[in-house]
């Protein structure tokens, strides 16, 4: 186990800056998610760490050793990728072997490490099988396996439940998860997916422009997110995000007004998630009144896209309070004052808010 450090880490693709003066403090033991748009530098700083990309300037650390220069089997780090990359002409039990070939270890240690692997991961009765005999979700916990008896210091994760379909994707969360806090072992993990980053993670990065928007706890990130990019990117479905108007100790959002002391005269944005716009009989003193475009229903819950006069809303009902919410009728519509966010001319969120 080991802390990850990066000081004014940059890296250029020619005239791209696809990473800036990056400061990155990575505590031992914590499993810590970057996420971003595309292009914002998270992949690229996964590979700064593992030696597969040269810094361009700046410096990396692993515990108390500098690796900036270092080769990444120098790094002791394991590294599981969006492709599972399995040797096809080796059984299961012989690539989960394979990283430990150039160790001075005996046959003995050597079963011992991958019996544990395969133990935690629920794999043994696949030791004999090759990889073409295996699901994604069971060539997936393979690659993972790999990376275990390697005993790393730091795991790095880049996509790797991407390919897998959504029943399997939560179970492997569940595992990784449940490995990562048995094995104590410091993890950064590289994710678009917003629900994994939240639930995998103690501590969310979000990445913009190969800089550090934010970062915390997800539920942090979730409840007081600084600026209203960090509010538009996390969480899923994204906020909704309303140019207004503030003057007099109130904010005036479409047709609604909404007192808020302290909130300086001028335009703001107010956020507020889709759980906290209510609609139909939840929506006791209604702000509006708004036109059902679109219901999906997805099982308990589902999305409801509104429109009151030419202002889109999402909100998330529960099934069970959709009666009379459908396609085409008008609804009353309240927000939910106590979980309002307001960003002022800037941006940046408002400190009272």
């Amino acid at each position: 186990m080991a802390t990850v450090t990066l000081e004014k880490v940059t890296k250029r693709y020619g005239d791209v800056e696809a990473v800036r003066d990056l400061d990155l403090d990575i505590d031992d033991g914590r499993f810590t998610v970057l996420v971003g748009p595309s292009g914002c530098g998270k992949t690229s700083t996964l590979r700064m760490v593992a030696g597969l990309e040269p810094v361009t300037s700046g410096r990396v650390w692993i515990g108390p050793t500098d690796v900036t220069r270092l080769e990444p089997k120098d790094r002791d780090v394991a590294m599981v990728f969006q492709n599972y990359a399995l040797y096809p002409h080796l059984t299961v039990r012989e690539n989960i072997a394979f990283p430990l070939r150039a160790r001075a270890l005996s046959r003995t240690e050597v079963d011992r490490r991958v019996g544990d692997a395969a133990r935690s991961l629920g794999i043994e009765a696949l030791l004999g099988r090759k990889p073409r005999a295996l699901s994604g979700g069971q060539q997936q916990r393979v690659a993972i396996g790999r990376a275990i008896v390697r005993q790393p210091h730091v795991f790095l994760f880049d996509e790797p439940l991407s390919n897998l379909d959504a029943k399997l994707r939560v179970e492997m969360r569940t595992e990784l998860a449940r490995l990562q806090r048995e094995l104590g072992t410091t993890a950064l993990y590289v994710t678009h997916d917003q629900e994994e980053a939240m639930t995998l993670s103690d501590e969310m990065v979000v990445l913009r422009d190969g800089e550090v928007a934010q970062r915390g706890a997800p539920a942090d990130l979730y409840a007081r997110p600084v600026d209203v990019f960090v509010a538009g990117f996390v969480g899923s479905p994204r906020m909704n995000l309303v140019k207004a108007d503030a003057g007099d100790g109130t904010v005036h959002v479409g047709a609604a007004r909404i007192e808020r002391a302290g909130v300086p005269s001028g335009p703001v944005t107010v956020g507020v998630r889709p759980e906290d716009v209510l609609v139909g009989a939840a929506a006791s003193a209604p702000d509006l009144r708004a036109r059902v475009e679109l219901v999906e229903l997805l099982g308990p819950r589902a999305i409801v896209t509104l429109d009151a006069d030419g202002m889109t809303l999402t909100a998330v009902v529960e099934a069970r309070h959709l009666d009379g919410v459908h396609e085409g009728v008008t609804v009353p519509v309240t927000l939910s004052r106590d979980d309002l966010h307001l960003f002022g001319p800037d941006d940046r969120r408002l400190e009272d808010s």
